[in-house]
């Protein structure tokens, strides 16, 4: 099993101008190893792909550059900049492992196939994180002190203690708008990874609207307000903001009103993730699953509707909720959307409604809020719709040609 802990730091002057030193020289050299593979690429990319067996005046491929040859130029690198030597190693090598892993991640795609966009260059204050791949024994942390490799003791905020039987695999360093962090990923091998064998049945299973009129109703008539972080925030940003386009650029005025501008938006992130953490908390203590709509959020963000979707952080939520699902060995399950919303929870009709119409009333006498329906059909589709199949409008647990079904 593998968690990860994040721990505030609280560094001496020392230690954050050699931090904010490491991590520039990390920027640089991410930038320099990801131009090696563009110029790479752009060269020796080529339309022809057959050569004459007799004669061809194409000129040979250069070697690629990879992960392995990259590491091993960085002998070269030391020797022709000698402020690297300063740096861990395995730090440095960590730097050639991202660019790795984001040039793979344009050209190839990740395990489910989908592809990043084109990497771009790190300009300065967008590379903000240090990693020492290098396991950290027990003996290196004393009371709020851990030591890391060429930098010494560092004081850490352990705000909550390490399990015992985990083994700290790596530790990072992160630079944020107020303050630096550490995160530490745990790792038991002796703990089996999270499985659950629960399966979907009326009785253990809780359907999820989730809007923007509410954060999310539930199939038992459960509302949760929606917080609106960001709207609460959008007054003192604009301030903000506006003090900021009046700075100087370079000047250290304007480089604290960045600051300010940031810690705002940073407490925001906190906020909406806080939220997000004690809603799944709560739905996961109530139900062992969790039904929800398999929606397009990123489409969602492109709509008329996009800031109050973002402000909502609907896909921060659901991430959120399977990852605590998994650790609780509950389980969430994505129905398909399309007509929760005007199909009657009762006897399966369609009832057509526009946005504006926020009750759902049915020739069945079924009447409900539009989103308690929404939540009710989102159940039934999670658990196989067992309501609509008794009154024969399903076979085989999915929705065919229905007629408007009166209860007797």
């Amino acid at each position: 099993m593998r968690l990860t802990y994040q721990y505030r730091l609280r560094l001496t002057k020392k230690q954050v101008d050699t931090f904010e030193n490491w991590i520039e020289l990390c920027r640089r050299q991410y930038n320099y190893r990801l131009a090696e593979r563009f110029n790479w690429y752009k060269e020796n990319r080529c339309d022809v792909d057959r050569c004459s067996i007799v004669y061809c005046s194409i000129a040979p491929l250069k070697d690629k550059p990879n992960r392995w040859s990259q590491q091993k130029d960085l002998a070269n690198t030391k020797a022709l900049f000698p402020e690297y030597k300063e740096l861990p190693s395995h730090t440095l090598q960590d730097v050639i492992a991202r660019v790795d892993k984001t040039f793979d991640r344009w050209l190839k795609g990740d395990s489910n196939g989908k592809r990043s966009g084109r990497p771009r260059f790190k300009g300065k204050g967008r590379y903000r994180s240090l990693t020492f791949p290098d396991p950290i024994k027990p003996e290196h942390i004393e009371g709020k002190f851990i030591q890391l490799a060429k930098i010494g003791k560092i004081k850490v905020i352990l705000h909550r203690p390490i399990p015992d039987g985990f083994k700290i695999k790596t530790a990072t360093i992160t630079r944020k708008a107020d303050g630096w962090y550490i995160g530490l990923s745990l790792e038991d091998m002796t703990v089996p990874s999270f499985t659950t064998d629960a399966i979907p049945t009326p009785d253990n299973t809780v359907g999820i609207d989730m809007g923007l009129k509410s954060f999310l109703v539930t199939s038992d008539n459960q509302k949760v307000q929606i917080p609106h972080y960001y709207r609460k925030a959008e007054k003192k940003l604009k301030r903000l903001q506006r003090q900021l386009s009046r700075k100087k650029k370079g000047s250290n005025r304007r480089k604290k009103s960045i600051k300010r501008v940031a810690k705002t938006h940073l407490k925001v992130v906190n906020q909406r993730k806080d939220f997000h953490y004690k809603i799944a908390i709560w739905l996961l203590n109530q139900s062992q699953v969790i039904a929800h709509e398999d929606l397009n959020i990123k489409a969602l963000t492109r709509s008329k509707l996009a800031k109050s979707v973002t402000d909502a952080g609907w896909g921060q939520f659901l991430q959120i909720l399977n990852t605590k699902a998994a650790s609780a060995g509950c389980l969430v399950v994505a129905v398909n959307p399309n007509g929760t919303s005007q199909e009657c929870s009762d006897c399966g009709a369609t009832v057509s409604k526009t946005l504006s119409d926020r009750w759902h009333n049915c020739q069945c006498k079924a009447s409900y809020c539009r989103d308690h329906n929404a939540a009710r059909n989102i159940k039934h589709r999670a658990v196989g719709h067992p309501v609509l199949k008794a009154r024969g409008v399903l076979t085989d647990g999915w929705t065919v040609k229905r007629e408007a079904c009166a209860v007797p």
